[in-house]
């Protein structure tokens, strides 16, 4: 069996350039949360099947790495389906986890409870720019906080981590998904096809307004109620008059405290914000997860075209667990395509340390070799980064390799 140096699909491996900068942003990411209160915490890659497979992650538990029970649990003669083989699989996001960590830890936590999680998920997507089979995700929660106080924490928190890594001119989109159902209820669709309007609603980035309307009328609602619903996107303003002029427009349809409490959250922000970002309020964002039940929000930063992460209120996943529910919010930043927007761009990590390449003949031992290596120990402790390797005979192409990693200083030491 021949052995494959590629690595497996969708999976990446990380050079050190990138690695620089993934750990520079990754430490922005965690001293900026910190200041607002976030608490670092851990879960296990690897969560039962059944809590994974609760439809509460959408799309996502498709897309589940499931893993084979083991040892006498794995009775392959006697499997009737893939349920009797698999017991726990890789998780697909950091959320349930998380309930599922608060659940089982509440007594010992501080409430309200705000974490903080960096960590790895793995799914079974079909890799493409910016996505892939294994990809680090971002989070913070905040439990046990009814409020929209969560809401604004975690909006200003999260925007102003982008900005301190150099993010400008970026859009936090935000809505409610008790005003998407009151959308539907107002043109007059049934309760039981509200999920089926909003799958539909989702796709409008791809294929515009007339292809929502034709969707919807393939799908076999009335002509009436789909001009009703379509006439609710026309000339809706972006900040939080829209809300207000939505909220006159649905009427009794939209409780009014949904509204007061939304606008409350873009006005809230606008006034308070340091990074360069605009709140944008925007009736067509849906957001897959299944868990939702309020608040839901989007990045959207133009370089890149897409969701840059996102997040939502979802108070009922802990009573999933506990039979009690208990508030919550989360914001998740796409860790792995901001990364991607910094590469693209030639970013370089402010303030880094001078890189030094002390390139040592292989003549050089003894003495004069300790000399050396004290030499650069002492340019350590200035504060520089000393590379001491021994010198290629090629030493211009070692030299070019080296300045592309960043070294722009170069000591060449011959033997005598």
């Amino acid at each position: 069996m021949a052995l494959v140096k590629k690595p497996v699909t969708g999976m990446k491996e990380i050079l050190p350039k990138e690695m620089e900068i993934r750990d520079y942003v990754q430490g922005i990411i965690k001293d900026t949360y910190r200041s607002f209160g976030f608490n670092s915490i851990e879960t296990p890659c690897l969560e039962d099947i059944n809590n994974l497979c609760s439809k509460q992650g959408g799309e996502n538990e498709k897309l589940i790495f499931k893993v084979l029970k083991r040892g006498e649990k794995l009775k392959l003669e006697e499997a009737k389906s893939e349920a009797d083989l698999t017991d726990m699989g890789l998780r697909y996001d950091l959320t349930v986890p998380l309930v599922r960590f608060y659940s089982n830890n509440q007594a010992q936590l501080p409430q309200p409870f705000k974490a903080l999680q960096l960590g790895n998920v793995w799914r079974a997507d079909r890799p493409q720019r910016g996505r892939y089979r294994q990809f680090m995700q971002c989070d913070i929660d905040i439990f046990g906080e009814a409020t929209n106080m969560a809401e604004i924490e975690l909006i200003l928190a999260t925007t102003t981590t982008l900005g301190r890594i150099g993010f400008k001119n970026f859009e936090i989109r935000i809505n409610e998904r008790r005003l998407l159902k009151a959308m539907a209820a107002y043109a007059g669709f049934n309760e039981d096809k509200f999920d089926t309007v909003c799958i539909i609603l989702d796709k409008l980035d791809k294929i515009g307004l007339d292809g929502v309307r034709e969707e919807l009328v393939k799908e076999g609602f009335s002509e009436e109620s789909v001009n009703k619903y379509v006439s609710l996107f026309d000339d809706i303003a972006g900040d939080a008059s829209g809300v207000k002029k939505m909220q006159e427009i649905l009427g009794d349809s939209l409780d009014p405290s949904i509204a007061d409490n939304l606008t409350e959250i873009i006005e809230s922000v606008e006034k308070v914000k340091k990074a360069d970002f605009k709140m944008v309020f925007d009736p067509s964002l849906v957001r897959g997860m299944g868990y939702y039940t309020g608040t839901i929000f989007e990045i959207a930063i133009p370089e890149f075209g897409g969701s840059c992460g996102g997040g939502g209120r979802y108070d009922k996943m802990v009573g999933n667990f506990t039979g009690q529910d208990v508030p919550a919010c989360g914001f998740s930043i796409g860790f792995e395509r901001i990364v991607l927007l910094l590469l693209e761009s030639g970013f370089k990590i402010p303030g880094s340390k001078s890189k030094v390449a002390y390139l040592v003949d292989k003549g050089i031992k003894g003495d004069r070799y300790t000399e050396i290596l004290n030499e650069a120990m002492v340019e350590r402790e200035k504060g520089k980064q000393v590379l001491v390797c021994r010198m290629n005979k090629n030493k211009k192409f070692q030299k070019d390799q080296l300045s592309a990693e960043g070294y722009e200083e170069f000591k060449d030491f011959y033997a005598d």
